[in-house]
């Protein structure tokens, strides 16, 4: 692989659905995605636990190892353990992770904001693993950005090594059986959960876009390796859902953490 290639690297919490990040790295060609994984203390989507698993502490020390692999981009891979900050808290832990890593940085929350907008989305339903608390604080996140949700389900799983054992059929299912008709698209905010070996087939499922956690994250993480690069975006490519399908727009969205509302 020539040294050129855009390396993306991502930091995620704990062991469960990682492998996401090699199967895109395989579909895609010609990159790499990097994954060092942080410390969680307890495994556990609640609150308190929630921002322990995304405190500075634990990130810088992954940032630096990311910052010695010699990545471009660095993304917090942690849907819940970013949006539980809030918008300013998500957006100084982004600010935490660049400046230990020391190049451009994002996180998973971020990255669900910045997908939509490429997409022209401002109207969502939202399918989250998460227990109701959790979910509805994805819902306000999304609302700080101006995107609408049209509808919000809760399945209430508490552990990511739970979400972490759905497989094909259940994932399927369930994503269908939230989407609302009013929506755009559909959001299925949790990294823990394996989604990336079935993007079109969701989509085709529900008929319209699907944005999943790991599929954001890594469309983040080399935007913005290619943008600190000075080279063009990810090119269109097939079989990743239509975000990686659809151009991307030159100069738009160019900063890692984007406009409260456009």
């Amino acid at each position: 692989m020539p040294q050129t290639a855009p390396r993306a690297g991502f930091l995620y919490p704990g062991f469960s659905a990682e492998d996401d990040y090699p199967a895109i790295e395989r579909a895609l060609g010609g990159v790499r995605l990097p994954v060092v994984h942080t410390l969680m203390r307890e495994d556990a989507h609640r609150v308190d636990a929630l921002l322990d698993i995304g405190g500075p502490d634990v990130l810088a020390e992954g940032a630096r190892e990311l910052r010695g692999l010699g990545v471009q981009a660095a993304v917090w891979a942690c849907t819940s353990g970013s949006f539980v900050f809030g918008w300013d808290g998500a957006a100084a832990q982004v600010a935490g992770v660049a400046e230990a890593a020391g190049v451009p940085a994002s996180s998973t929350s971020f990255a669900f904001v910045n997908a939509a907008r490429h997409l022209g989305v401002r109207r969502v339903a939202v399918a989250a693993t998460y227990p109701a608390d959790v979910a509805d604080r994805f819902g306000a996140f999304l609302g700080e950005a101006g995107i609408e949700v049209a509808a919000l389900s809760a399945r209430g799983i508490v552990t990511a090594a739970e979400v972490g054992t759905l497989g094909r059929d259940e994932v399927l299912a369930f994503v269908a059986a939230n989407d609302h008709p009013g929506a755009e698209a559909v959001l299925v905010p949790d990294t823990a959960l394996h989604t990336v070996s079935w993007l079109d087939e969701l989509e085709v499922r529900v008929g319209k876009p699907v944005l999943t956690a790991n599929q954001v994250s890594v469309w983040e993480g080399l935007r913005l390796a290619h943008a600190a690069s000075g080279t063009d975006g990810p090119r269109p490519r097939a079989g990743l859902g239509r975000l990686f399908a659809t151009p991307a727009v030159t100069g738009a969205h160019a900063g890692p953490v984007p406009a409260r509302h456009p």
